[in-house]
């Protein structure tokens, strides 16, 4: 696609911007528009995802049948099947009459599926099943139609972990994923964000009849330093809350107003320090054990080595045998905080003589029974300790084998 063309397409689906990881995404739509490849569009919320699949459609050879886009969390999961794929009369409560599905409506079109990681399961195998063979049945019917419909699936979120937390199947990623696109974030389009703000406190100055706005240098260099979470969406809100608030009503002699670094700061929302990204482990208010069940269980590391390491002393002398030292299991040194990890000791006071570390079958099983008594169940106690279900089952079994 040359530029002229790229231009022309821009113009045609209001699309605004120069960012060569944005026109990549629009020349591969384009490209793969006249066949019938699914095609899995992925990048933040709010960074209009939704104009891969309208143009797709408008490029191919259906663009003459019918459009679809389904919004795929924001249908409860009870009512998702009935939706996708229609119901007989008497399925369910409520279902006074048959209805039919956006498979069975979009036949012969384009069905677009957004927010494809919020499908149940259950659903995802239905979907599955349309994909490969254009198949499918409504609710409360044994009926198999059939279908021909050319899926467009769009995520904000990454797929290829759901797959390996078990939230979505991978047969139906890779059937999805034939076509990746991804959509740059906002922040990764630094020369596009004037273009963007000017284009939309253009417009809505228009249909208000209100002054065009126009921001000074430092206040351009505001709008491009901040991060934009929420994308596009959330860029175009400001623009028109500025021109709302800031600029006047249009006069023979009002040509536009001028809005100052200081101004604009008003409209950009802070960086909380609450609101930011973390780098640690998430862990929920109240799900993890507090400092001073911490700080007790350090003390009593420390104090369990000393025991020990004077039971060797009277058992063996001075000819104690080396061994390598041991550092606390993973699991154990996430639930400590760093300057809490406890990798070996050196003994109570500098100094001391050499010691040996300690197994610390003890104190993983001490561990391990005050989160159960404090959170009550396994599924709680095994996230405050920051570990599967899986694992600690394993480790209760083993604490009842050595009793």
């Amino acid at each position: 696609m040359n530029e002229k063309e790229l231009i022309s397409l821009k113009n045609r689906f209001d699309i605004v911007g120069n960012d060569p990881a944005l026109n990549r995404a629009l020349e591969i739509a384009v490209a793969v528009a006249p066949t019938d490849l699914t095609v899995l569009v992925s990048g933040e919320s709010g960074v209009g995802k939704e104009n891969i699949p309208n143009i797709i459609h408008q490029f191919s050879l259906r663009r003459t049948g019918k459009y679809f886009a389904v919004n795929c969390g924001a249908i409860p999961e009870g009512t998702i099947d009935s939706e996708l794929f229609g119901h007989e009369k008497g399925s369910f409560t409520g279902a006074i009459e048959m209805r039919r599905g956006y498979f069975e409506e979009a036949d012969g079109g384009t069905l677009f599926l957004d927010e494809i990681g919020e499908l149940p399961l259950a659903s995802q195998a239905k979907l599955l099943r349309v994909l490969q063979s254009g198949e499918f049945i409504r609710v409360g019917s044994s009926k198999v139609l059939k279908t021909d419909v050319r899926v467009i699936a769009a995520t904000n979120v990454n797929l290829m972990y759901a797959v390996q937390k078990g939230k979505f199947r991978e047969d139906l990623y890779y059937r999805l994923s034939a076509v990746p696109i991804m959509m740059p974030a906002l922040r990764e389009r630094k020369d596009d964000i004037h273009l963007l703000f000017r284009k939309f406190a253009s417009d809505f100055s228009s249909r208000n009849t209100r002054a065009n706005i126009r921001l000074t240098d430092d206040a351009v260099a505001l709008l491009c330093s901040y991060r934009w979470p929420g994308n596009i969406r959330q860029l175009k809100n400001v623009a028109e809350v500025v021109s709302a608030l800031e600029s006047v009503k249009m006069t023979p002699g009002t040509e536009r107003v001028v809005i100052s670094a200081a101004t604009l700061s008003r409209y950009i929302p802070k960086d909380e320090p609450n609101t930011l990204p973390v780098l640690s482990r998430k862990q929920d208010e109240g799900s993890s054990l507090n400092n001073e069940e911490k700080e007790m269980l350090v003390k009593a590391i420390f104090q369990l080595k000393q025991d020990v390491d004077h039971l060797k002393q009277a058992v063996f002398g001075n000819n104690v045998p080396a061994r390598p030292a041991e550092r606390l299991p993973q699991w154990e040194e996430d639930v400590l905080e760093p300057d809490e990890q406890v990798f070996e000791s050196h003994g109570a006071e500098e100094g001391a003589g050499e010691s040996l570390p300690l197994s610390l079958h003890d104190v993983n099983d001490d561990l391990i029974r005050k989160a159960l008594e404090k959170y009550g169940n396994r599924k709680a106690a095994a996230k405050a300790l920051g570990i599967s279900e899986r694992t600690l089952y394993r480790k209760i079994k083993n604490m009842e084998d050595r009793r």
